[in-house]
């Protein structure tokens, strides 16, 4: 298991020229920024010794950036919007988890996906945040490319920023498919990584028991 300890988040850069996407629309690019993108899909067919022009290639340049608006989209969020409103006063003092949570993001090495299942606990300190709130933190950091140590990271530095918890914990366990169709090809590998802050990362009995709630397997 890959352990990051701390609540610091590494900076986000664009990885291209984008622009504020029209109210409704999913994603990141539009205008010019779209059409230089069909155009390199294209070439990127053509290198490939397919011929962009037959009918079912047609339109795949326009599907593609249409699905990497989508599978980038986190890219234009931000945790304070992402949360709204959904943060209570609350003396609960115990912990508090939301388990099994379904993630799908971009490997940034390979541009392939990893997809799997996040679990977040915290221990308030005079707050709560609505339940819905973190899975909607984890879709807002799973939609950029990524590296999975990362994101986990990045998951739970937003959540300790915006309740200023006593703890954070969050474990993310993951398929690859640049591991699996590609490379070593091992199907069955799943990536285990861990973000503990505050009395998860000082406490070893809170440690223990979000942990085996984690790997619990819903028992």
């Amino acid at each position: 298991m890959s352990t990051t300890t701390g609540a610091t988040r590494p900076e986000d850069s664009m990885p291209w020229h984008i622009t504020p996407p029209k109210e409704g629309e999913p994603g990141a690019f539009a205008g010019a920024a779209c059409l230089e993108y069909e155009n390199l899909i294209r070439r990127q067919l053509e290198l490939l010794g397919e011929d962009p022009q037959r009918e079912g290639l047609q339109r795949t340049p326009h599907r593609v950036v249409d699905a990497m608006r989508f599978l980038t989209q986190g890219y234009q969020m931000r945790v304070e919007d992402v949360v709204g409103e959904g943060i209570f006063a609350e003396d609960h003092q115990n912990m508090v988890m939301v388990r099994d949570i379904e993630l799908y993001s971009m490997c940034e090495h390979h541009l392939l996906p990893f997809f799997g299942k996040a679990h977040i606990a915290y221990i308030p300190n005079g707050r709560i945040v609505g339940l819905s709130k973190l899975p909607r933190i984890v879709d807002m950091f799973s939609r950029r490319f990524q590296v999975q140590e990362r994101l986990t990271s990045q998951i739970a530095g937003a959540i300790h920023d915006v309740l200023d918890p006593l703890g954070v914990g969050v474990v993310i366990e993951a398929l690859h498919l640049c591991m699996m169709m590609r490379g070593v090809e091992k199907q069955n590998s799943k990536t285990i990584t861990s973000a503990l802050t505050g009395a998860f990362r000082d406490d070893a009995k809170t440690r223990d028991e979000f942990l085996r709630l984690a790997h619990s397997n819903g028992r």
